[in-house]
């Protein structure tokens, strides 16, 4: 694909089918995958085929849209209905524990299915309002990602070089990103110098994904390993950290890609503003603080391997974290479609992350 071509959407849905543009097939392969159950719509999810906090939300919403036309079809009764659509709910969440976004997107399509069920609408209404239901989170996320984009650009000085962490543009999100949101709205604004790119191992997904792309929109990058912020950093080449997030908890402490909490403590060490962008559906008042969320454990294979290749001996140990916590005292604010939260966070985020709590609450 050739800088500036347009970009194929990487979600895309019609009734009973989601496809996805499988994530770990890029930037070799752009290979469309269709999806039309539930458990496939989870395995997608679980296997990173689709990845990024808010993507996983719209996938789990349109896999429960999926959930709803079959349970229409083959339940006997609106309780047999409604409890094919809670283990559809199940099965969508377990696929990835961190990232808030997936659970709070079941929740919402299986509480508007309780609501309009129990209110007496029958089960083949239900599917069909679910589908469109879904389409709404799925467009509320790219209107929210192009507002996050302009809130976080006014925060950057002119002629910023930004250093980010992970994917968090078109492929994370419904589309035009968080963190790269911001990045692109800078760039449009004319104050941006350019980007590092951390290569973000294990997955690699800077790399593979955001270097993608920005070479699509032709904005000026350099990619580093993930090891290196630090060097730049005490050279003074970087102005601003920009990253995304995956459950932000009710005092700040935010859980992202491996990897992000170095890059928070090496900017207060330096100086550097260390901005976290993430729509209202990552914030969780549930949960209290960064020691309350599920770190998800993935499999060793990912270190010892890059890309199906050795790089360890076979019975190397390790661990593999996909996600670390950075404490709030380090983040110099958060950037939201509603508006930059800056500290103490307290009441703000908990008001603003209401929407989590009040998804998932019981029916």
């Amino acid at each position: 694909m050739t800088p500036g071509a347009p970009r194929p959407a990487h979600i895309e849905y019609e009734p009973g089918v989601l496809r996805i543009i499988d994530q770990t097939k890029l930037p070799e392969f752009t290979e469309v995958v269709s999806l039309t159950t539930p458990a496939a719509v989870a395995e997608a999810i679980r296997e990173m085929r689709v990845r990024g906090a808010p993507a996983i939300g719209i996938a789990g919403a349109y896999g429960m849209a999926i959930a709803a036309l079959a349970a229409a079809a083959k339940a006997d009764s609106p309780d047999h209905f409604l409890a094919m659509l809670s283990d559809a709910a199940q099965t969508l969440e377990s696929a990835r524990p961190t990232a808030v976004n997936l659970s709070w997107a079941v929740h919402e399509l299986l509480n508007d299915a309780k609501r309009r069920t129990n209110g007496g609408t029958p089960p083949e209404a239900v599917a069909v309002l679910l589908q469109d239901e879904a389409r709404r989170l799925h467009a509320q996320d790219v209107e929210a990602c192009h507002r996050i984009g302009d809130n976080g650009a006014a925060l950057l000085s002119n002629g910023v070089t930004v250093l980010t962490h992970c994917n968090t543009g078109d492929f994370a999100t419904g589309g035009y990103g968080t963190a790269l949101g911001v990045i692109r709205s800078a760039w449009r604004d004319g104050k941006l110098r350019g980007v590092f790119v951390d290569e973000t191992r294990p997955q690699l997904q800077g790399a593979r994904l955001t270097a993608f792309e920005l070479l699509q929109d032709a904005i000026p990058f350099t990619l580093i390993v993930d090891g290196m912020a630090g060097h730049f950093m005490q050279r003074g080449d970087i102005g601003a950290v920009v990253v995304g997030a995956d459950r932000i908890a009710a005092n700040g402490d935010t859980a992202n890609k491996i990897g992000t909490y170095p890059l928070a403590v090496l900017a207060r060490e330096h100086g550097i503003p260390f901005y976290v962008a993430a729509p209202r559906s990552t914030f969780d008042p549930d949960t209290q603080s960064g020691s309350d969320i599920v770190i998800e454990e993935r499999d060793p294979a990912e270190v010892r391997t890059v890309r199906g290749q050795p790089v360890a001996p076979p019975d190397t140990p390790v661990a593999n974290p996909a996600f670390d916590v950075t404490p709030a005292r380090l983040i110099t604010a958060f950037i939201t479609e509603e508006g930059v939260l800056m500290p103490p966070y307290g009441s703000a985020i908990t008001a603003l992350g209401r929407i989590n709590s009040t998804a998932t609450a019981p029916s």
